[in-house]
Parts: C-alpha cells; structure tokens; sequence
C-alpha cells in the first residue's frame, strides 16, 4: 500500500465517522421527542393532536402566509417545520377559543415556536407585507436563543391572557 492511499483511506474514515454523527445526533433527537413524557404523550403526540384539533380553523391566506414564512428552511426540514410551527399556532388558537387563525395568531405561534436567529427573516417579511411588528417586541423579547423553548412558551401565554 502506498502512503497516499493510506491517508486517503484515514480521511475517508474521519469523514464517514463525521457523517454518521451527525446523523446520529438528528435521529437522536427526533428519538427524545417521541419519548413520553409525565402526562403519557410524547411532544410529537402533542404536535399531532393540536395539528388534528385545529384543521378547520386555518383558512387559505394563512397557510399561504405559513407557507412563505417557512420558505427560507431546508427542502429536508421544511415539514417538520412546518409541523411544529402550525401546532404551536394551533394551540395558541385553541388556547385563545378562536374560530379561525387569524394573522396575528400565526405571527405570535410563529415566534414562539422558532428560535432567536429565525426572527431576523420573520420581521424582514413582515415589513414587506406592511405589517407593523411591534405589538410583537414582548413575545420577540421571550424567545429563546436555542431550539428548545417550551419554558419560555409557557411563560409568553401566561403574560399574553
């Protein structure tokens, strides 16, 4: 064997190992959020049943605005996305007793459901729909600066009833 097909080899490993971690780490984490929690259900569940309850309440002009509000994320992770932001709209919805999703319930699931650094991208759109942002500056002010960020969710419903 030659020395450049031993380093080729050596790379090839590191890189494999590198790939397979990371994959690892996104089925890991899908892993614990279908792991039940106290009450039973697991957060996909809960994802699932406020996506199930609040079907009838989304009309076409939001799920269009929803739809160009998640265009900025990956082919690969739209749906997921997608999932969890309509869930969080939808329980803020039922939460709310609405009997349609207005604009501004998705605007409030929108953030409550993303991390800081999507925000950036959220009030770009929304100066380009002419939609003022600033009734939304205390929800911007509670979101999280990582991913998981249910305390921070129960804590923006507490303050907005």
């Amino acid at each position: 064997m030659t020395f450049e097909f031993m380093m080729f080899i050596v790379v090839w490993t590191f890189i494999l190992i590198g790939l397979l971690a990371i994959g690892g780490y996104f089925m890991f984490r899908k892993f614990l959020k279908s792991l039940p929690k106290k009450d039973g259900r697991s957060d996909l569940d809960w994802e699932k049943y406020y996506l199930e309850k609040s079907k009838h309440l989304w009309r076409k002009p939001e799920k269009e605005f929803l739809e160009e509000l998640i265009s900025p994320v990956p082919e690969l992770f739209r749906d997921v996305a997608r999932q969890k932001i309509a869930s969080n709209v939808g329980k803020l919805a039922l939460t709310k007793k609405q009997s349609q999703i207005t604009q501004e319930t998705l605007i409030e699931g929108y953030i409550l459901a993303t991390p800081k650094r999507d925000h950036k991208f959220l009030k770009k759109k929304l100066q380009e729909h002419h939609i003022d942002v600033t009734p939304y500056n205390d929800l911007f002010k509670l979101s999280p600066d990582d991913y998981s960020n249910k305390k921070y969710t129960a804590k923006a419903q507490k303050n907005s009833r």
